[in-house]
């Protein structure tokens, strides 16, 4: 594209992310921040402190580029011909960089700018599965790093031998649900198992929920009667107190029989709020599930995140390859995908249900 169409579609990615909007809760954040008494209350300075950082990196990035395309259309009004060859350069460099930019334009859904909620669940094989929800695991935390999102393990159950029977973590930057939800579904896992001694092929599945954390203007109502609330000796990390004081929260909401718990938080009410968090979340995804089914929206073959019903295929023997049954897009690398290069898989995730 010449330097015209690529400023008119920067200029229609500025709108559609409202940079504008952006620019003014800037100015507010800014003002919070100078308040004298902003760190009296130093969890809610440090999300606000974040908060500001992720968007005036958004928006820098989007006015970096549009000020390099105007100042080249200024520099090609000269009609100087030993301009023009680096002017076109530098074009096809800033195309380059609107490209990847453009992937921000698919998050557009409602939560998709909040931060993540993360749940792993082994399905049945036991070691094997819970080996395979490690991975998985892995997989989620290098993708964070790449991102440079901030994580925490909120919760986990460990395997006798390997791996997790079930892990849940909170996973903070901006835009990671709309990252992450690609992910939301049934994996499953062919390879030559580690824990045999034949050295047979085996098939595992783990289930990864993915969940956006609720702003507060998102009520869910909870009825006390229809909570039991469980209290029990934390075994995660920690210090001296664990496995002394009844400080892990287990919360079961009795008409779905959803349960959540939380145990690395310092104490018990740290513990309950967060657990009361993931439950909520949880109960907001399954009504969501429940609108989506109604309304028949994945082309009229709505399927749950429910066992058998795999979203992609991980192959590393006999031959290698990672396929996402929704969107077809696949890899001859699964080592990479494993290593947290979720980035295309996300994309194709995001185009296919913008279809």
């Amino acid at each position: 594209m010449n330097l015209e169409e690529l400023k008119n579609k920067i200029e229609e990615g500025k709108k559609l992310l409202k940079i504008e909007e952006l620019k003014n809760k800037l100015e507010r954040l800014s003002q919070e921040m100078a308040a004298s008494d902003f760190w009296s209350n130093p969890e809610n300075a440090q999300t606000i402190s974040q908060d500001y950082q992720d968007i005036k990196k958004e928006v820098d990035k989007w006015e970096n580029l549009s000020d390099r395309v105007n100042g080249l259309l200024d520099l090609s009004q000269a009609n100087d011909p030993v301009l023009k060859e680096e002017i076109e350069k530098q074009t096809e460099e800033l195309e380059k960089e609107f490209s990847e930019y453009e992937l921000y334009l698919l998050l557009n859904g409602p939560y998709d700018k909040n931060n993540a909620i993360v749940s792993l669940h082994a399905g049945s094989g036991g070691t094997e599965a819970q080996d395979w929800t490690e991975m998985l695991l892995r997989m989620v935390l290098r993708f964070s790093e790449k991102m440079g999102w901030k994580t925490r393990i909120l919760d986990e159950s460990r395997g006798q031998e390997a791996g997790y029977k079930s892990v849940t973590l909170e996973i903070k930057g901006r835009y990671a649900y709309g990252y992450l939800k690609s992910e939301h579904g049934v994996h499953r896992l062919v390879r030559i198992s580690p824990f045999d001694a034949e050295k047979m092929r085996h098939t595992s599945f783990a289930l990864i929920e993915i969940m956006p954390e609720l702003d507060e203007e998102v009520k869910i109502e909870l009825d006390p009667k229809d909570l039991r609330i469980d209290t029990f000796m934390s075994g995660g990390k920690g210090g001296q107190s664990v496995n002394t004081t009844y400080s892990a929260v287990r919360i079961v909401h009795i008409p779905t029989n959803i349960s959540v718990s939380c145990q690395n938080e310092r104490s018990q009410q740290q513990n309950k709020e967060t657990a009361m968090k993931i439950l909520k979340a949880k109960l907001h995804r399954l009504e969501e599930e429940r609108l989506a089914k109604e309304r028949n929206e994945l082309r009229g073959e709505y399927k749950s995140a429910e066992w058998g019903n795999q979203i992609r295929s991980y192959v590393l023997h006999p031959y290698h390859m990672a396929k996402d049954h929704r969107t077809d897009f696949e890899t001859s690398d699964p080592e990479s995908l494993l290593e947290g290069e979720l980035l295309p898989f996300s994309r194709a995730y995001l185009e296919w249900i913008k279809k």
